[in-house]
């Protein structure tokens, strides 16, 4: 869902997202916020254990519905953290962070779905969880509850083309896919019910990773045909659902104490129609260039409201740079409690910009951005430094065209081998400054690289370099020594 999407952001938004809307009014908006990724499983990675994905194994691309754990055995992650901390943990959704099927053959889909599932939300610190595997257009199509499927698969549903968009795969005798954005806010609201009657003082953590907007595109009757276009109709329904899920604070009186979070995993994705909405005017990458999967603005600066009654001035808004990996360091300084140096490697507390101080101590000074073909960029200040010569995902210039543009695959020949942009003077990054500041791009490159090599971009006591790393492969490490 991109940043133009949401109707405060993007004054000539085709359709209005009222309660987002006043979400942002009621607390405080990042006007510079990034997913660490321009597609969606590496931005789960990172948010859920403050660290960037690309220190894992997964170097590009994304899982797949039955793709083994990413997340590393004993890793601390923000609800593990958390429940360390006497927090009810619960996760409701998409994971798309790989679970450890029960193999039964040496196929992908050969798993036995009556046996427990290893390596999801119960083992890396969530309490409870009820979701799907990967997207909701990635077979299995089964529910999941904690560490089992509900119902194994019944059927088999064929390929479907976009805007509905899923693959062909097995799906469960209770799964219905129109059913899965209702369910999941249906259980975040129980959820916020079951709290407020325990009253037993415990705080929670609940994550919601909505399956919408990403395909397939599915509104219910109740919001098909609200706007011009299916895509529309369907971010109305989660404008809607945030909307039911605030209600649900207010109901129960937990409106007041409870820190609210929306953001999104990365930019407007293409399989949503771009041309019909560029016919009636309406930019989901709200001026940006590029789109999902993009080293471009446009793939992972995403919208990012903060409301905190009490403590984040209504109204507000940080031009500061952020990212989704920072909201682990921010709760463990809201709780006093100091990191082991083996969690949150590359995270940075957004504590004081919560309170409105205007020059916090530990304010983000870069952040590195990673594309869907691995291909990387870096930020600081007003410099972004992109280390190849195509967006690095599927908007032109490329070399893996989405499907759903007609795009061709492009020739790089005579396209410089970096791409540096000032975004204060040129956010939709139109002009290529590299070869007019190389020493930048040699700043920068540096920069990364040390980033990259020292295993955290946090203070702290570096991690051991893995020599056996691909990353001394990458072309752009001989140009800066």
């Amino acid at each position: 869902m991109g940043i133009g999407d949401v109707s405060h952001l993007n004054p000539k938004s085709i359709w209005q997202t009222p309660h987002l809307d006043r979400l942002a009014r009621e607390g405080m908006v990042f006007t510079d916020a990034h997913s660490s990724s321009g597609v969606c499983t590496p931005t789960r990675y990172t948010l859920l254990t403050g660290r960037h994905s690309w220190r894992t194994k997964l170097k590009r691309g994304v899982l797949q519905g039955y793709s083994p754990s990413l997340i590393e055995p004993g890793r601390l992650t923000l609800p593990g953290f958390l429940r360390q901390q006497g927090y009810a943990t619960a996760m409701f959704g998409k994971w798309h962070l790989g679970f450890d099927w029960a193999k039964t053959g040496p196929r992908v889909e050969d798993v036995d779905y009556a046996k427990p599932l290893g390596g999801g939300p119960t083992a890396h610190g969530f309490e409870r969880f009820f979701g799907i595997s990967a997207s909701l257009d990635m077979p299995p199509y089964v529910w999941i509850e904690n560490d089992r499927v509900t119902r194994p698969p019944a059927g088999t549903v064929d390929d479907s083309p976009a805007p509905k968009l899923w693959r062909k795969g097995p799906i469960g005798g209770d799964f219905k896919m129109e059913d899965v954005q209702p369910r999941l806010t249906e259980k975040t609201i129980a959820f916020l019910a079951e709290r407020a009657a325990a009253r037993d003082g415990k705080p929670f953590f609940v994550y919601l990773a909505l399956a919408a907007p990403h395909t397939p595109t599915l509104p219910t009757p109740a919001f098909a045909g609200k706007t011009r276009t299916q895509y529309g109709d369907f971010v109305l329904q989660i404008d809607a659902d945030v909307g039911a899920i605030l209600a649900a604070l207010e109901k129960h009186g937990l409106a007041s104490n409870t820190l609210v979070i929306f953001t999104t995993d990365n930019g407007y994705a293409p399989a949503g129609d771009i041309p019909r909405h560029r016919d009636l005017g309406h930019d989901s990458s709200g001026g940006f260039r590029g789109t999902k999967s993009d080293a471009f603005e446009g793939g992972h600066r995403v919208p990012f409201f903060a409301r905190w009654p009490g403590v984040t001035k209504a109204g507000s808004r940080s031009s500061d740079l952020i990212g989704h990996l920072d909201v682990y360091a921010t709760m463990a300084e809201v709780l006093g409690v100091t990191l082991p140096a083996n969690a949150a490697e590359d995270s940075s507390s957004l504590l004081a910009l919560l309170r409105g101080q205007r020059e916090p101590a530990n304010r983000r000074d870069s952040l590195v951005h990673h594309s869907a073909e691995g291909e990387f960029a870096i930020r600081q200040g007003d410099w972004k430094l992109i280390l190849c010569p195509g967006s690095g995902g599927w908007s032109s210039p490329t070399r893996s065209p989405s499907p759903w543009t007609q795009a061709k695959v492009d020739d790089f020949t005579g396209l410089p081998p970096y791409q540096l942009y000032n975004l204060a003077n040129d956010p939709a990054e139109t002009t290529n400054l590299a070869a007019k500041h190389p020493e930048i791009v040699q700043r920068l490159g540096r920069l990364l690289r040390e980033t990259i090599e020292r295993g955290r971009a946090t203070p702290g006591a570096p991690q051991p370099y893995d020599t056996k790393s691909p990353w001394p492969q990458i072309a752009w490490f001989k140009d800066f020594p």
